[in-house]
């Protein structure tokens, strides 16, 4: 058989797992040497593959690409650049197989969110009709764990297991000092749309912690969320308070949205968090505190779940697997067999069903009054932060994180704009 090299691309925001799914992909390849030639990265994501800014792979040692497995955040790059449909934009599309075809490349490999999905989707049908068939696999990478049929997403897992754990810590702060100084911790977390990630800080409940939880599925209430913030710190004395940046009015309008866009088109939100502890300062004069988990939360790789990197890195292998196997137009998934003992194998979803679609919490998952999670979401979230998987450390007491050569090859073509 004659082998096909292969392109591989990170998308959108990174995680502290996604070099896993990379790591997955690129030693799967290196086994199958004679359909996988080399493997070529995109630097910065997609806009790699238009510029024909490819990084060979093969050049890098393979304890580095093993090392991937303890480093976050994109070890190639990634980007948040959307590429338009084909009725809008047709050249860009074009421009990818021209370079897949002036590199040899027959794989394509792209590791992202819901944009991606779309975008693998289209290359894989625009390369049949342009006369060079280009398998085009997506391998889900999301901290929203957003994206439709798979059980959940790599890089989710270890995000809810740093809120889940950093909101527990900061409510053993705030209850110490509740007599006679901050009364109320707020914090605020991603989740554009879907509440995943705030459902991961509703779990310290568990452990006695008097916790509210905003989520962009209900619509928010400032009077019953004022009267509910007033029951918890007259009951307990304090209240910790997790709030999704998605979190909403009935009327659709997100509480902290400044009226801009991002390069996605999505509304442009100016931090959620502030702007719930001013309420519950000028309706209740309670000291606060607010944190943005921001990027430590994605990046967080120290704390990741042993879980999440397992999927991360198999889902990688298996994108390539089902490539080596004839199969294109797929996303490799996460099936749940047992939440206790966790069991979890995979699967394969078409990406006909799965760009574009986004993944919201079941109502199930939360409380009746929209201020928690029920039993159903904890036995859901409790597998998906299970173990540790820490990365080695240094004498100097630091994390031992790779950075790669990610030497370029030569180009083939001419420059392309943007």
């Amino acid at each position: 058989m004659t082998s096909k090299n292969a392109f591989y691309a990170q998308s959108g925001g990174v995680t502290s797992v996604i070099n896993a799914s990379a790591c997955g992909v690129i030693e799967t390849s290196r086994k199958h040497g004679d359909q996988i030639g080399t493997v070529f990265a995109g630097r910065n994501g997609i806009i790699g593959a238009l510029c024909e800014d490819l990084i060979d792979t093969s050049r890098e040692s393979e304890a580095d690409i093993a090392a991937l497995k303890n480093t976050p955040a994109g070890a190639f790059g990634s980007c948040r650049f959307k590429l338009k449909s084909l009725e809008e934009n047709r050249r860009e599309y074009e421009r990818l197989i021209e370079v897949f075809k002036a590199h040899d490349i027959g794989y394509f490999f792209y590791n992202g969110g819901g944009d991606s999905a779309d975008t693998c989707f289209k290359v894989s049908q625009l390369s049949e009709t342009m006369g060079f068939p280009v398998q085009a696999i997506h391998i889900p990478k999301t901290v929203d764990n957003d994206l439709p049929i798979t059980d959940n997403c790599p890089g989710f897992g270890s995000v809810a297991k740093y809120i889940a754990v950093s909101a527990l810590e900061a409510s053993f702060d705030v209850a110490s000092m509740a007599k006679t100084s901050t009364k109320v911790f707020i914090l605020e977390v991603m989740g554009r749309h879907a509440g995943w990630i705030a459902a991961a800080g509703g779990l310290i409940e568990d452990y006695d912690i008097p916790v509210l939880v905003l989520f962009p599925e209900i619509d928010f209430d400032q009077d019953k969320f004022l009267a509910a913030v007033r029951h918890k710190v007259e009951t307990h004395g304090y209240c910790t308070i997790v709030v999704s940046e998605g979190a909403r009015n009935a009327d659709g309008r997100f509480l902290a949205e400044q009226g801009t866009r991002d390069a996605f088109g999505h509304a442009q939100l100016g931090g959620v968090a502030p702007v719930v502890a001013n309420m519950v300062k000028d309706a209740l004069g309670y000291k606060y505190h607010w944190a943005v988990a921001d990027y430590l939360q994605r990046a967080a790789r120290h704390i990741a779940s042993a879980s999440d990197l397992e999927q991360a890195y198999a889902l990688g292998q298996a994108g390539v697997e089902m490539a080596l196997a004839g199969e294109n137009a797929i996303m490799p998934t996460i099936e749940r067999v047992s939440s206790s003992p966790y069991v979890w194998q995979i699967g394969r979803a078409k990406l006909a069903d799965v760009a574009n679609v986004e993944k919201t919490m079941p109502r199930e998952f939360i409380t009746e009054d929209g201020f928690g999670i029920t039993a159903e979401c904890r036995e859901y979230l409790y597998p998906l932060i299970q173990g540790e998987a820490y990365p080695d450390y240094d004498e100097r007491g630091m994390p031992r994180y790779v950075v790669l050569k990610n030497e370029l090859i030569d180009k083939k073509l001419g420059e392309f704009e943007l």
